[in-house]
């Protein structure tokens, strides 16, 4: 309450990266209060076994984790950790370190609880990001990696292969991102034949190690039926580990928020992306026959949003706009009620 009443109202009149950079900042100093760290994992954190979650081989302290484009750049792994997600997505990450696109950037769209990005990858690049993971301890983290704007889509792969190596002792997952629409023609790697010989590059890559990791698929919400099931498919040709359902819309229907903010280019995420994003996740669910894990994400604004998405087939889910509208109170109010959910079936 105090979160929407009087912080959010504060920090939403500023320029929305520039508060981004500032709550960096903030939790950045907790690191020198260790004393801060015990309340916050004290408060925020429910340990309870029903909330355990065995996916990928991996044992999820529970199933709500942060989306991939909030920590970028593992900076904040511990910090959001203490928070109380179960496991941190970081990312998107790129061979090369590289500015993004140029600034305004981030725009919210308050009327919608929405938010439009058109970052563009922006992240340090693969060397600094695993010297941070060095330090992450027994935190789980995910991977999420693309391609450096410079690349072309015919050499794409060599960018992935790249940073799955660098992360690869690093992470305890990887999700290969092909669907942001801020970086120019990455969905085309959604496309069945080049989406096929990305996935066989880097699950030759993985199968070849001792000890394999998962790999995850993240797809756009603005795919038709026909492209889901294409991806059905590939997926369950290549045998990549599960599908991370969805990243960012490039829709606008609806819209109640000003034109001059929702005519700007970019992804579209939270509230109005609530809906398509567990229609995808439903349609995936039950044309794979429950066969493929997915991790529900897109619009998770508060606890029902994230039963929903359990109840239409996800197994975990992620947060980022409900995080920033809702304050960081939500994880435990969404762990609670999944708990509720869980003891109760």
């Amino acid at each position: 309450m105090i979160y929407k009443s009087i912080i959010r109202p504060l920090l939403f009149r500023f320029d929305a990266e520039k508060i981004h950079d500032f709550t960096f900042l903030a939790l950045k100093l907790l690191s020198y209060f260790p004393f801060l760290f015990y309340f916050l994992n004290k408060y925020f954190k429910i340990n309870h076994p029903v909330l355990r979650t065995k996916l990928f081989g991996i044992d999820f302290p529970n199933p709500v984790g942060l989306a991939a484009g909030l920590d970028k750049n593992a900076k904040l792994i511990n910090q959001f950790s203490s928070l109380g997600f179960g496991f941190i997505e970081i990312g998107t990450v790129t061979p090369k370190p590289q500015s993004g696109n140029p600034k305004k950037r981030l725009f919210r769209l308050l009327s919608d609880e929405g938010i439009i990005n058109r970052m563009g990858f922006n992240n340090d690049g693969i060397e600094l990001i695993a010297s941070r993971l060095k330090k992450k301890g027994n935190i789980i983290v995910g991977g999420n990696i693309g391609k450096n704007k410079i690349t072309s889509i015919k050499n794409a792969v060599s960018d992935y292969l790249i940073s799955f190596d660098y992360l690869f002792d690093l992470v305890d997952y990887f999700a290969i991102n092909v669907s942001s629409p801020n970086t120019e023609n990455l969905r085309d790697l959604q496309n069945k034949d080049n989406l096929v010989y990305l996935l066989s590059s880097i699950q030759k890559n993985n199968q070849s190690r001792k000890t394999p990791k998962p790999i995850l698929l993240k797809i756009a919400p603005d795919l038709s039926n026909d492209q889901l099931l294409s991806i059905i498919d590939v997926v369950t040709k290549t045998s990549i580990d599960g599908i991370i359902a969805t990243n960012t819309t490039i829709q606008r229907e609806n819209l109640k928020s000003s034109k001059n903010i929702t005519t700007e280019s970019g992804g579209l995420s939270g509230a109005p992306l609530t809906n398509r994003s567990t229609e995808v996740i439903r349609f995936l669910y039950k044309f794979s026959n429950g066969k493929i894990p997915i991790i529900g994400v897109g619009g998770i604004m508060n606890p029902n949003d994230a039963i929903e998405k359990i109840k239409a087939g996800a197994s975990l889910v992620q947060l980022y706009s409900g995080f920033v509208y809702s304050g960081p109170s939500l994880v435990r109010q969404i762990n609670k009620t999944i708990l509720d959910f869980r003891l109760n079936q």
